[in-house]
């Protein structure tokens, strides 16, 4: 992919976080933090062009990074690991997906780890449409790690820079993010 096809991409991207998913007002954030603005990703990648805009983005991060696997915590991760298992398979790249659930389903097959078995050993990225403290990915991480899954980067749409980055590296996983909160909230 052109440079300036990404570049593209990436405006595209952004236009659509201003205008959809980024509030203004008073909100308690899942880290119990309260703040005076609010970034749900979920309303673009929920959508055919949001879906479609992340998903070419991250591919283009992923694709000379050796993995088998891209997932991460539920529900942020949901739609935008479905939109990358169908880009991979259409650019002849396929990539697994799984989702990462807060904690093992007490029923069937009892697993904390959805989607195609992942192997002991095998190199996974993680993403997420949001990162303020990183707590859900680090969590995800943890329970990749149980089952000798190799954890190495997380990729998120909008790092909030509250911390997700730093916490992220004291457990040997480095977070990259599409954008900064600053280039959406200026």
């Amino acid at each position: 992919m052109a440079d300036q096809n990404l570049k593209e991409l990436k405006n595209n991207l952004l236009l659509l976080l201003k205008k959809e998913a980024f509030k203004k007002g008073k909100f308690v954030l899942s880290s119990g933090k309260e703040s005076t603005y609010y970034l749900d990703g979920r309303i673009i990648t929920l959508t055919p062009e949001g879906a479609f805009l992340t998903a070419s983005i991250i591919l283009e991060l992923i694709k000379d990074k050796n993995i088998s696997a891209v997932g991460g915590p539920t529900l942020g991760a949901d739609p935008i690991t479905g939109a990358l298992a169908c880009l991979s398979h259409i650019n002849k790249i396929p990539l697994k997906t799984f989702i990462v659930r807060k904690a093992i389903k007490g029923h069937g097959m009892q697993r904390q780890v959805e989607g195609p078995a992942l192997k002991e050993g095998e190199r996974v990225v993680l993403v997420d449409d949001v990162a303020t403290t990183g707590k859900a990915l680090i969590e995800a991480k943890e329970a990749l790690d149980k089952i000798g899954v190799i954890v190495e980067t997380a990729i998120v749409i909008v790092d909030r820079q509250e911390g997700a980055g730093e916490n992220l590296g004291k457990i040997g996983c480095k977070l990259e993010s599409i954008f900064k909160i600053e280039d959406i909230n200026d």
